[in-house]
């Protein structure tokens, strides 16, 4: 069973009668009820097509954070081989909200970077939810360039509500470290390929999304602020953030519009959490389709991502 949103109420009232109909079978107590299944089966499809054929970006917002939704460290184990993480920030400490290494993407080498949020309360508390603080940021740009020094392209996983906002992290810097990872990301000389593959929350967001080549999942988010911190600042209700997600064009679709990112990777119908397998390989095609672009346009990788960046609002 998953995790339903509201809006799938429908589709999980015909899933439980599914679940509990199969039960039945399995343990002999009713008679044979596979016609039943299938129709109940075929009207669950036909109600989770209904239900995404025109999400609002309040429900594209509750996807994007589904908590089955495949996080960074999924990616990195499906997509990447010989991947050797890199720890600390060589001043302060290690920030497990940050995962970043080097390793092979289809036998090349590369660099990688990612917030990861966790996928249960353990693992979640250890990663701090993919809120990073400055000392995954400074890590970040090590990464970085380390990356630029074996001329070896970095590719970045972004999925995080944004920096943590806590009373230390602004002691150590916040703000000053995510400023170093935009500028040292905008003078790699290396091509550097981003995917949104959940939330891109504000600066914790762009601080490893600062690419030659960006691109979002379908349900994917990426936005100056949450909606919820949106609303609280605009009207001072946080209840309106149903209100600011639709007014801050924050979808993949709207992005795509506005030439802020460069594509859209497709999700299984019902989201990434209903196929995450599908939609990890879709991703990988995608990556290496920019990578494979990148290395045969002979290009130079700071004057691309300065003129890329110059252009988002020249014609909107």
């Amino acid at each position: 069973m998953y995790n339903y949103l509201d809006f799938e109420k429908p589709v999980a009232d015909l899933e439980g009668k599914i679940l509990e109909l199969k039960k039945l079978n399995e343990s002999g107590e009713a008679v044979d009820v596979a016609d039943e299944i299938a129709r109940l089966e075929k009207r669950a499809a036909d109600a989770l097509k209904d239900a995404y054929r025109a999400l609002t970006p309040w429900q594209k917002t509750q996807v994007a954070r589904h908590p089955d939704r495949p996080h960074c460290l999924d990616y990195v184990k499906r997509l990447f081989t010989d991947f050797t993480a890199l720890a600390g920030d060589r001043s302060f400490g290690e920030d497990n909200a940050i995962i970043g290494g080097f390793a092979r993407f289809n036998g090349q080498p590369v660099a990688v970077l990612g917030q990861e949020k966790g996928a249960d309360t353990k693992s979640r508390l250890k990663h701090n939810f993919g809120s990073a603080r400055p000392e995954g940021y400074r890590k970040a740009v090590r990464i970085m360039k380390l990356a630029d020094r074996f001329n070896v392209p970095l590719v970045t996983l972004v999925d995080t509500a944004g920096a943590y906002p806590g009373v230390g992290a602004e002691e150590r810097g916040q703000a000053e470290a995510i400023a170093r990872s935009i500028s040292a990301s905008l003078a790699l000389r290396v091509p550097v390929v981003s995917v949104v593959i959940g939330e891109g929350g504000s600066g914790g967001a762009i601080a490893i999304a600062t690419a030659n080549k960006v691109y979002m999942l379908e349900h994917s988010i990426y936005s100056v602020i949450s909606p919820e911190g949106a609303a609280s600042i605009l009207w001072h209700d946080s209840t309106r953030a149903k209100d600011a997600a639709t007014s801050m064009k924050i979808t993949a679709q709207n992005l795509l519009e506005m030439k802020i990112i460069d594509g859209i990777i497709q999700e299984p119908m019902g989201g990434a959490h209903r196929g995450p397998e599908a939609v990890i390989e879709a991703t990988g095609k995608q990556i290496a389709t920019a990578l494979e672009e990148m290395a045969g346009a002979d290009m130079d990788c700071r004057e691309h991502r300065r003129e890329k960046f110059l252009a988002i609002g020249r014609s909107v």
